[in-house]
Protein backbone atom coordinates (compact mmCIF):
# COMPACT_ATOMS: atom_id res chain seq x y z
CA UNK A 1 0.00 0.00 0.00
CA UNK A 2 1.23 3.75 -0.90
CA UNK A 3 0.80 6.05 2.31
CA UNK A 4 1.22 9.44 1.27
CA UNK A 5 1.46 10.47 4.79
CA UNK A 6 4.82 9.02 5.24
CA UNK A 7 7.92 9.44 3.27
CA UNK A 8 9.11 6.82 0.64
CA UNK A 9 5.91 7.19 -0.63
CA UNK A 10 6.64 8.53 -4.31
CA UNK A 11 9.61 6.24 -4.77
CA UNK A 12 7.20 3.14 -4.21
CA UNK A 13 4.47 4.94 -6.21
CA UNK A 14 7.16 4.06 -9.41
CA UNK A 15 7.70 0.54 -8.15
CA UNK A 16 4.21 -0.38 -7.80
CA UNK A 17 2.02 1.77 -9.67
CA UNK A 18 4.27 2.91 -12.83
CA UNK A 19 5.58 -0.02 -13.12
CA UNK A 20 2.88 -2.20 -14.38
CA UNK A 21 1.35 -0.10 -16.79
CA UNK A 22 2.31 2.35 -20.08
CA UNK A 23 0.95 5.49 -20.72
CA UNK A 24 0.62 6.36 -24.65
CA UNK A 25 -1.38 9.89 -25.22
CA UNK A 26 -1.48 10.73 -29.03
CA UNK A 27 -3.00 14.06 -28.66
CA UNK A 28 -4.11 16.99 -26.18
CA UNK A 29 -7.25 15.66 -26.31
CA UNK A 30 -6.57 12.17 -25.09
CA UNK A 31 -4.66 13.17 -22.39
CA UNK A 32 -6.73 15.61 -21.37
CA UNK A 33 -10.07 13.30 -21.20
CA UNK A 34 -7.85 10.12 -19.57
CA UNK A 35 -7.29 12.85 -17.02
CA UNK A 36 -10.63 14.34 -16.48
CA UNK A 37 -12.02 10.68 -15.92
CA UNK A 38 -10.03 10.16 -12.85
CA UNK A 39 -11.95 13.24 -11.82
CA UNK A 40 -8.82 15.46 -10.99
CA UNK A 41 -10.02 18.76 -13.01
CA UNK A 42 -13.33 18.57 -10.52
CA UNK A 43 -11.02 18.73 -7.52
CA UNK A 44 -11.91 15.02 -6.54
CA UNK A 45 -9.51 12.59 -8.03
CA UNK A 46 -10.49 9.15 -7.96
CA UNK A 47 -7.92 6.40 -7.41
CA UNK A 48 -7.99 3.14 -9.70
CA UNK A 49 -5.19 0.54 -7.82
CA UNK A 50 -5.58 -1.65 -4.88
CA UNK A 51 -5.97 -0.16 -1.23
CA UNK A 52 -7.26 3.35 -2.84
CA UNK A 53 -10.53 3.35 -0.27
CA UNK A 54 -7.80 3.16 2.76
CA UNK A 55 -6.61 6.95 2.07
CA UNK A 56 -7.69 10.02 3.34
CA UNK A 57 -8.35 13.23 0.62
CA UNK A 58 -5.18 14.94 1.12
CA UNK A 59 -3.65 11.69 0.30
CA UNK A 60 -5.66 10.98 -2.81
CA UNK A 61 -4.81 14.54 -3.90
CA UNK A 62 -1.24 14.03 -3.36
CA UNK A 63 -0.99 11.15 -5.60
CA UNK A 64 -3.10 12.41 -7.59
CA UNK A 65 -0.87 15.26 -8.23
CA UNK A 66 2.12 13.32 -8.91
CA UNK A 67 0.55 10.96 -11.19
CA UNK A 68 -0.99 13.60 -13.47
CA UNK A 69 2.40 15.47 -13.56
CA UNK A 70 4.18 12.43 -14.41
CA UNK A 71 1.16 12.02 -17.26
CA UNK A 72 1.64 15.64 -18.83
CA UNK A 73 5.66 14.97 -18.40
CA UNK A 74 5.31 11.62 -21.18
CA UNK A 75 3.04 13.76 -22.86
CA UNK A 76 5.28 16.83 -23.57
CA UNK A 77 8.93 15.36 -23.61
CA UNK A 78 7.96 11.71 -24.63
CA UNK A 79 10.10 10.51 -21.77
CA UNK A 80 9.29 8.34 -18.75
CA UNK A 81 12.29 7.78 -16.82
CA UNK A 82 11.13 8.45 -12.98
CA UNK A 83 14.54 9.79 -11.86
CA UNK A 84 14.59 12.63 -14.80
CA UNK A 85 10.90 13.52 -14.42
CA UNK A 86 11.53 13.98 -10.72
CA UNK A 87 14.35 15.96 -11.28
CA UNK A 88 12.47 18.43 -13.64
CA UNK A 89 9.50 18.22 -11.28
CA UNK A 90 11.59 19.95 -7.73
CA UNK A 91 13.16 22.26 -10.29
CA UNK A 92 9.29 23.53 -11.66
CA UNK A 93 8.40 23.99 -7.96
CA UNK A 94 12.10 25.93 -7.23
CA UNK A 95 10.70 28.40 -9.96
CA UNK A 96 7.72 28.72 -8.43
CA UNK A 97 8.88 29.37 -4.98
CA UNK A 98 12.88 29.47 -4.43
CA UNK A 99 12.55 31.19 -1.27
CA UNK A 100 10.51 28.08 0.28
CA UNK A 101 12.99 25.69 -1.73
CA UNK A 102 15.89 27.49 -0.56
CA UNK A 103 14.91 27.19 3.37
CA UNK A 104 13.82 23.65 2.95
CA UNK A 105 17.00 22.58 1.36
CA UNK A 106 18.63 24.00 4.24
CA UNK A 107 17.11 22.56 6.93
CA UNK A 108 17.96 19.25 5.51
CA UNK A 109 20.21 17.65 2.60
CA UNK A 110 17.19 14.87 0.75
CA UNK A 111 17.22 13.39 -2.12
CA UNK A 112 14.83 14.58 -5.12
CA UNK A 113 12.05 12.51 -4.57
CA UNK A 114 11.91 13.54 -0.62
CA UNK A 115 12.19 16.53 -1.57
CA UNK A 116 9.14 16.05 -3.77
CA UNK A 117 7.35 15.00 -1.46
CA UNK A 118 7.43 17.74 0.86
CA UNK A 119 6.58 20.54 -2.13
CA UNK A 120 3.72 18.43 -3.26
CA UNK A 121 2.44 18.21 0.53
CA UNK A 122 2.34 22.18 0.49
CA UNK A 123 0.82 21.77 -2.73
CA UNK A 124 -2.05 19.91 -1.62
CA UNK A 125 -2.65 22.17 1.25
CA UNK A 126 -5.22 25.04 0.89
CA UNK A 127 -3.49 28.60 2.93
CA UNK A 128 -6.07 28.09 5.62
CA UNK A 129 -4.88 27.36 9.54
CA UNK A 130 -5.07 23.98 10.53
CA UNK A 131 -8.21 25.24 13.08
CA UNK A 132 -9.75 26.21 9.86
CA UNK A 133 -9.43 23.34 8.21
CA UNK A 134 -10.76 21.05 10.57
CA UNK A 135 -14.12 22.99 10.65
CA UNK A 136 -13.83 23.16 6.50
CA UNK A 137 -15.52 21.10 4.00
CA UNK A 138 -12.71 22.64 1.81
CA UNK A 139 -9.66 20.66 2.68
CA UNK A 140 -7.24 20.13 -0.87
CA UNK A 141 -6.70 22.14 -3.43
CA UNK A 142 -8.75 22.15 -6.28
CA UNK A 143 -7.68 24.07 -8.67
CA UNK A 144 -3.84 21.22 -8.99
CA UNK A 145 -4.37 21.07 -12.39
CA UNK A 146 -2.80 24.69 -12.63
CA UNK A 147 0.20 23.28 -11.09
CA UNK A 148 0.05 20.56 -14.53
CA UNK A 149 -0.67 23.28 -16.75
CA UNK A 150 2.24 25.32 -15.44
CA UNK A 151 4.89 22.58 -15.54
CA UNK A 152 3.83 22.00 -19.04
CA UNK A 153 5.03 25.27 -20.37
CA UNK A 154 8.35 25.34 -17.77
CA UNK A 155 8.71 21.62 -19.91
CA UNK A 156 8.27 23.22 -23.29
CA UNK A 157 9.91 26.70 -22.41
CA UNK A 158 12.32 26.08 -19.72
CA UNK A 159 10.62 28.33 -17.53
CA UNK A 160 7.36 29.77 -17.06
CA UNK A 161 5.81 32.92 -18.43
CA UNK A 162 5.79 36.17 -15.99
CA UNK A 163 2.64 35.76 -13.77
CA UNK A 164 1.78 32.66 -15.34
CA UNK A 165 -0.22 31.13 -11.96
CA UNK A 166 -1.66 34.84 -11.21
CA UNK A 167 -3.20 35.50 -14.66
CA UNK A 168 -4.20 31.85 -15.01
CA UNK A 169 -6.03 32.27 -11.81
CA UNK A 170 -7.96 35.13 -12.52
CA UNK A 171 -9.27 33.80 -15.67
CA UNK A 172 -10.71 30.66 -14.03
CA UNK A 173 -12.23 33.09 -11.04
CA UNK A 174 -13.56 35.26 -13.91
CA UNK A 175 -15.15 32.17 -16.44
CA UNK A 176 -16.51 30.79 -12.84
CA UNK A 177 -17.89 34.32 -11.99
CA UNK A 178 -19.66 34.80 -15.26
CA UNK A 179 -21.04 31.07 -15.73
CA UNK A 180 -22.68 31.87 -12.10
CA UNK A 181 -24.14 34.92 -13.35
CA UNK A 182 -26.18 33.12 -16.40
CA UNK A 183 -26.93 29.73 -13.98
CA UNK A 184 -30.45 30.06 -14.50
CA UNK A 185 -31.63 27.88 -11.17
CA UNK A 186 -29.13 28.53 -8.56
CA UNK A 187 -28.74 25.99 -6.18
CA UNK A 188 -27.06 25.90 -2.33
CA UNK A 189 -23.49 24.50 -3.95
CA UNK A 190 -23.12 27.61 -5.25
CA UNK A 191 -21.41 29.29 -2.52
CA UNK A 192 -19.61 26.11 -1.68
CA UNK A 193 -18.19 26.03 -5.11
CA UNK A 194 -16.88 29.51 -5.05
CA UNK A 195 -15.78 28.76 -1.34
CA UNK A 196 -13.71 25.37 -3.05
CA UNK A 197 -12.18 28.41 -5.38
CA UNK A 198 -11.33 31.00 -3.57
CA UNK A 199 -9.26 28.94 -0.75
CA UNK A 200 -7.52 27.33 -3.69
CA UNK A 201 -5.95 30.42 -5.06
CA UNK A 202 -2.95 31.50 -4.20
CA UNK A 203 -1.77 34.64 -6.24
CA UNK A 204 -4.98 36.49 -6.79
CA UNK A 205 -6.46 36.34 -3.12
CA UNK A 206 -6.36 40.12 -3.23
CA UNK A 207 -7.43 40.06 -6.73
CA UNK A 208 -10.01 42.19 -8.11
CA UNK A 209 -12.30 40.32 -10.85
CA UNK A 210 -14.35 42.70 -12.72
CA UNK A 211 -15.38 40.47 -15.94
CA UNK A 212 -18.55 42.04 -17.06
CA UNK A 213 -19.12 39.33 -20.15
CA UNK A 214 -16.93 37.10 -22.63
CA UNK A 215 -15.80 39.77 -24.46
CA UNK A 216 -13.52 41.20 -21.45
CA UNK A 217 -11.67 38.04 -20.76
CA UNK A 218 -8.35 38.03 -21.94
CA UNK A 219 -9.15 34.61 -24.33
CA UNK A 220 -5.59 35.34 -26.62
CA UNK A 221 -3.46 35.08 -23.59
CA UNK A 222 -4.28 31.04 -23.81
CA UNK A 223 -3.13 29.22 -26.60
CA UNK A 224 -2.92 25.16 -25.13
CA UNK A 225 -5.44 23.45 -25.81
CA UNK A 226 -5.63 21.84 -22.15
CA UNK A 227 -5.73 25.33 -20.92
CA UNK A 228 -9.05 26.13 -23.19
CA UNK A 229 -10.16 22.53 -22.32
CA UNK A 230 -9.81 23.47 -18.66
CA UNK A 231 -11.50 26.24 -18.82
CA UNK A 232 -14.60 24.96 -20.42
CA UNK A 233 -14.95 22.07 -17.58
CA UNK A 234 -14.58 24.65 -14.97
CA UNK A 235 -17.43 26.64 -16.79
CA UNK A 236 -19.28 23.22 -17.28
CA UNK A 237 -18.86 22.41 -13.42
CA UNK A 238 -19.72 25.79 -12.56
CA UNK A 239 -23.45 25.73 -13.85
CA UNK A 240 -24.14 22.17 -12.79
CA UNK A 241 -27.17 21.81 -10.40
CA UNK A 242 -30.14 19.17 -11.88
CA UNK A 243 -28.67 17.43 -14.75
CA UNK A 244 -30.36 20.28 -17.52
CA UNK A 245 -28.72 22.64 -19.04
CA UNK A 246 -30.89 25.61 -19.81
CA UNK A 247 -31.15 27.09 -23.03
CA UNK A 248 -29.34 30.16 -22.04
CA UNK A 249 -26.82 27.97 -20.23
CA UNK A 250 -25.90 26.21 -23.68
CA UNK A 251 -25.85 29.11 -25.47
CA UNK A 252 -22.97 30.72 -23.28
CA UNK A 253 -20.91 28.02 -23.03
CA UNK A 254 -21.32 27.08 -27.15
CA UNK A 255 -20.33 30.92 -27.18
CA UNK A 256 -17.62 30.22 -24.10
CA UNK A 257 -16.01 27.12 -26.53
CA UNK A 258 -16.31 29.14 -29.71
CA UNK A 259 -14.32 31.64 -28.63
CA UNK A 260 -11.18 29.05 -27.72
CA UNK A 261 -12.03 27.19 -30.79
CA UNK A 262 -13.22 24.58 -29.04
CA UNK A 263 -15.46 21.93 -30.80
CA UNK A 264 -19.22 21.62 -30.28
CA UNK A 265 -18.91 17.75 -29.89
CA UNK A 266 -16.47 18.79 -26.91
CA UNK A 267 -19.23 21.05 -25.11
CA UNK A 268 -21.64 18.22 -25.14
CA UNK A 269 -19.04 15.76 -24.15
CA UNK A 270 -17.96 17.90 -21.47
CA UNK A 271 -21.71 18.79 -20.15
CA UNK A 272 -22.48 14.89 -20.22
CA UNK A 273 -19.12 13.76 -18.76
CA UNK A 274 -19.23 16.39 -15.71
CA UNK A 275 -23.24 15.44 -14.96
CA UNK A 276 -21.83 11.83 -14.71
CA UNK A 277 -18.82 12.06 -12.57
CA UNK A 278 -20.59 13.82 -10.47
CA UNK A 279 -24.24 11.68 -10.05
CA UNK A 280 -21.75 8.97 -9.46
CA UNK A 281 -19.54 10.91 -6.88
CA UNK A 282 -21.83 13.04 -5.49
CA UNK A 283 -22.02 11.59 -2.18
CA UNK A 284 -18.03 11.68 -1.47
CA UNK A 285 -17.62 15.13 -2.99
CA UNK A 286 -17.39 17.78 0.11
CA UNK A 287 -18.66 21.00 -1.67
CA UNK A 288 -21.75 19.26 -2.34
CA UNK A 289 -22.41 17.80 0.73
CA UNK A 290 -22.46 20.95 3.39
CA UNK A 291 -23.12 20.43 7.08
CA UNK A 292 -23.36 22.05 10.38
CA UNK A 293 -19.38 22.54 10.78
CA UNK A 294 -18.90 20.94 13.77
CA UNK A 295 -20.49 17.69 12.64
CA UNK A 296 -18.60 18.14 9.49
CA UNK A 297 -15.34 18.12 11.92
CA UNK A 298 -16.66 14.86 13.65
CA UNK A 299 -16.78 13.19 10.31
CA UNK A 300 -13.35 14.65 9.10
CA UNK A 301 -12.27 13.03 12.66
CA UNK A 302 -14.05 9.62 12.26
CA UNK A 303 -12.92 9.02 8.66
CA UNK A 304 -9.36 9.73 9.75
CA UNK A 305 -9.74 6.91 12.83
CA UNK A 306 -11.15 4.45 10.53
CA UNK A 307 -8.15 4.80 7.76
CA UNK A 308 -5.53 4.42 10.71
CA UNK A 309 -7.84 1.07 12.08
CA UNK A 310 -7.89 0.17 8.53
CA UNK A 311 -4.10 0.75 7.65
CA UNK A 312 -3.45 -1.85 10.94
CA UNK A 313 -6.12 -4.02 11.82
CA UNK A 314 -3.85 -7.13 11.22
CA UNK A 315 -1.63 -5.93 13.93
CA UNK A 316 -4.40 -4.15 15.99
CA UNK A 317 -6.33 -7.28 15.63
CA UNK A 318 -3.58 -9.64 17.05
CA UNK A 319 -2.63 -7.46 20.40
CA UNK A 320 -6.16 -7.39 20.94
CA UNK A 321 -6.49 -11.52 20.40
CA UNK A 322 -3.67 -11.80 23.02
CA UNK A 323 -4.85 -10.01 25.89
CA UNK A 324 -7.43 -12.37 27.12
CA UNK A 325 -9.27 -10.33 29.60
CA UNK A 326 -9.91 -7.49 27.23
CA UNK A 327 -11.30 -10.79 24.97
CA UNK A 328 -13.34 -11.99 27.66
CA UNK A 329 -14.73 -7.80 28.31
CA UNK A 330 -15.06 -7.37 24.71
CA UNK A 331 -17.16 -10.64 23.82
CA UNK A 332 -18.89 -10.10 27.04
CA UNK A 333 -19.85 -6.20 25.92
CA UNK A 334 -21.94 -7.76 23.11
CA UNK A 335 -24.26 -9.60 25.00
CA UNK A 336 -24.26 -7.81 28.47
CA UNK A 337 -23.83 -4.12 29.72
CA UNK A 338 -20.47 -4.12 31.35
CA UNK A 339 -19.84 -2.24 34.83
CA UNK A 340 -17.98 1.01 35.60
CA UNK A 341 -14.98 -0.97 36.65
CA UNK A 342 -15.21 -3.02 33.63
CA UNK A 343 -15.18 0.15 31.06
CA UNK A 344 -12.14 1.35 33.08
CA UNK A 345 -10.55 -1.80 31.90
CA UNK A 346 -11.22 -2.02 28.71
CA UNK A 347 -10.31 1.76 27.90
CA UNK A 348 -7.15 1.09 29.83
CA UNK A 349 -6.21 -2.20 27.72
CA UNK A 350 -7.12 -0.47 24.14
CA UNK A 351 -4.88 2.52 24.98
CA UNK A 352 -2.05 0.01 25.98
CA UNK A 353 -2.31 -1.62 22.86
CA UNK A 354 -2.83 1.92 21.23
CA UNK A 355 1.00 2.76 22.77
CA UNK A 356 2.51 -0.26 20.76
CA UNK A 357 1.59 0.70 17.46
CA UNK A 358 2.88 4.49 16.40
CA UNK A 359 0.27 5.54 14.27
CA UNK A 360 -2.37 5.47 16.94
CA UNK A 361 -1.03 7.39 18.90
CA UNK A 362 -3.67 9.75 18.59
CA UNK A 363 -5.77 7.98 20.80
CA UNK A 364 -3.03 8.97 23.53
CA UNK A 365 -3.16 12.62 23.04
CA UNK A 366 -5.83 15.16 25.11
CA UNK A 367 -9.22 14.13 24.38
CA UNK A 368 -8.16 10.81 22.54
CA UNK A 369 -10.43 8.70 24.56
CA UNK A 370 -13.64 10.20 22.84
CA UNK A 371 -12.12 8.51 20.02
CA UNK A 372 -12.37 4.87 21.83
CA UNK A 373 -15.96 4.25 20.60
CA UNK A 374 -15.16 4.22 16.81
CA UNK A 375 -12.24 1.78 17.81
CA UNK A 376 -14.50 -0.42 19.41
CA UNK A 377 -16.88 0.00 16.82
CA UNK A 378 -15.04 -1.90 13.96
CA UNK A 379 -13.04 -4.12 16.52
CA UNK A 380 -15.38 -6.82 15.61
CA UNK A 381 -14.01 -6.64 11.93
CA UNK A 382 -10.30 -7.12 13.00
CA UNK A 383 -10.98 -10.42 15.52
CA UNK A 384 -11.24 -14.09 14.27
CA UNK A 385 -14.62 -14.96 13.09
CA UNK A 386 -15.56 -16.84 16.68
CA UNK A 387 -15.81 -13.91 17.85
CA UNK A 388 -18.83 -12.50 15.80
CA UNK A 389 -21.81 -14.85 16.69
CA UNK A 390 -23.15 -13.35 13.13
CA UNK A 391 -20.70 -15.57 11.21
CA UNK A 392 -21.31 -18.55 13.41
CA UNK A 393 -23.09 -21.49 11.84
CA UNK A 394 -26.57 -22.69 14.00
Amino acid sequence: MINPSISGWIEKYFSTVVKKEQRVFTSSLSFYKKVRATGFIYGHAVLDFKDANELKSDEISKIALLDTLYSVYIFTTKESEPYLFTQKTVAFYKEINPKYFNFFNKIISTTPASELEVLLNNRVQTNKDIISKNFSHIVTNALLFVDVLAFRKFLLEEKLPENYFKKIEEMIMSIVSLSLKIKTNKSANDDSLVQLFEASVRYTKFSKIDIKNLEDLPISLYKDDLEKYYFLDLAVLSMYSDEIVENEEHYFLNKLGNSFKISQKFVNDSIAETNDFIDKNKRDIQYFNYSNPVKHFYDQTTTGVQVLIKRNKKRLGKEISESKELMYLLAKSTKNKLSSDEKKKVKKQLLDICKTIPSLTIFLLPGGGLLLPILVKYIPQLLPSAFNENLEDD
